[in-house]
């Protein structure tokens, strides 16, 4: 039988889900604004890609250790909040700026407010949450991923077609605020869960040492970094090709994205999860073995979408090609946090996403960006043969996470029985 959890936890790890909807709301929300904010400002497609991840990206990652140290000592939900309310203001102000380079600058604010969540969330799940319950309940906290994409696509394509861009960045990026509020008001920091006192037969070792040491954590790395290649990019490129690919208009590229994001999203985040605490009572690395499957399923997906000759089988596609996008979430921070001790989630958590975003969202989208800007054909075309990479990744990663799986089964993970170093 699971152990129980309490309702304080799970009202807790609903309003951390409701944050990561925001979160990924004002993250995402500039994709289905490339086009307009393209026209407007004359902007070159690796322009676009250096809005749309690399702004972003810069802090968000280069914050994520320290922000991971930070919350591995402060008060959690405080720090959550004021990174919300930080996020917010800077993608509500958005709206005012008039360059490439004011955008950016909002952008890069939005990432360093949104530093603060992945650390301390993952840190107050994995204490609010029992291990054989903790990918189910960081599926739910992802499933704030497809809620808050497809909320973007949804309300961002109506309301920039019918009252411009610009005014959908503040409408959609103010009330965090509120959110930010109610995160004080009703979450209560728990009690940190220790780790069981380990008897060191060895000097502590810092813990970027361990990983790269552990080829089981090295292959959790390289997989997911590969994976979120592939899952960024269905955000971040797939409203331009359908819209260029079918000639259709903002407000339905929007519907149509932004259905299969929220169905097909929910649909892989709570599979994925409990899938993938299934797997994991049958063997040590069933979760990667999981996302393996989901990887190969990506890749396929990906495939269908750049092949799709109308709207509807697009869609279908992208409905599957969201679900296997998101089922690695849960599993990915679960496997994470039985890999380090309690004391260094936070640390290992902005490690992860240091690692993971760096790759997924730095250096990806421009090279996508520069393979569009000098490829041959229209922009269809163009971003058609730039997103074969996408398939190609999804086929890297299954093979990373497989190796990964394998070496969890083999050894005892050594990270599971060391000291840290601070």
């Amino acid at each position: 039988m699971l152990p129980p959890v309490s309702a304080a936890a799970w009202r807790a790890l609903l309003l951390l889900a409701l944050v990561y909807t925001f979160n990924f709301l004002d993250r995402t929300l500039i994709y289905i604004l490339f086009g307009p904010i393209k026209a407007e400002l004359a902007l070159s497609e690796t322009q676009l890609a250096l809005l749309g991840s690399t702004s972003f990206v810069l802090f968000y990652t280069a914050l994520g250790v320290p922000f991971g140290r930070l919350a591995d000592r402060v008060h959690r939900v405080r720090m959550i909040a004021g990174g919300l309310a930080l996020w917010s203001l800077a993608s509500a102000a958005t709206a005012w700026a008039h360059s490439f380079e004011a955008i950016f600058l909002c952008r890069v604010l939005v990432g360093v407010g949104e530093a603060t969540l992945g650390p301390a969330a993952i840190s107050l799940i994995a204490d609010l949450f029992p291990a054989e319950r903790r990918a189910t309940a960081s599926a739910t906290f992802g499933a704030g991923v497809p809620i808050g994409a497809g909320i973007a696509l949804f309300a961002g394509g109506a309301i920039a077609q019918s009252l411009g861009w610009r005014t959908a960045f503040w409408l959609l990026g103010l009330p965090g605020l509120v959110l930010a509020g109610a995160l004080l008001a009703l979450v209560s920091e728990p009690r940190r869960v220790a780790a069981a006192a380990p008897q060191p037969t060895a000097p502590p070792t810092p813990l970027l040492a361990r990983v790269l040491r552990d080829p089981a954590a090295r292959a959790h790395l390289a997989g997911y970094a590969l994976f979120a290649v592939a899952a960024n990019a269905v955000a971040m490129w797939s409203p331009s090709l359908v819209a260029a690919r079918f000639e259709l208009e903002l407000a339905t590229v929007g519907t149509l994205l932004g259905a299969c994001t929220v169905l097909g999203g929910l649909l892989g985040s709570a599979l994925g999860g409990g899938l993938a605490d299934r797997w994991r009572r049958r063997t040590e690395g069933g979760r990667m073995r999981f996302t393996a499957s989901a990887a190969v399923g990506c890749g396929l997906a990906w495939t269908a979408l750049l092949l799709a000759t109308n709207p509807w089988l697009a869609a279908v596609a992208l409905f599957a090609l969201c679900a296997c996008a998101l089922a690695w979430l849960g599993p990915a921070m679960a496997d994470l946090t039985e890999m380090v001790p309690a004391e260094a989630r936070g640390r290992a958590v902005g490690g992860y996403y240091l690692v993971v975003n760096l790759v997924g969202y730095g250096i990806a989208p421009p090279l996508l960006g520069l393979l569009v800007d000098h490829g041959q054909g229209e922009r269809a075309e163009r971003l058609a043969a730039a997103l074969v990479a996408c398939p190609v990744a999804c086929c890297v990663a299954a093979l990373f996470l497989w190796r990964g799986a394998h070496a969890r089964e083999r050894d005892v993970p050594p990270l599971e029985s060391g000291v840290l170093s601070a």
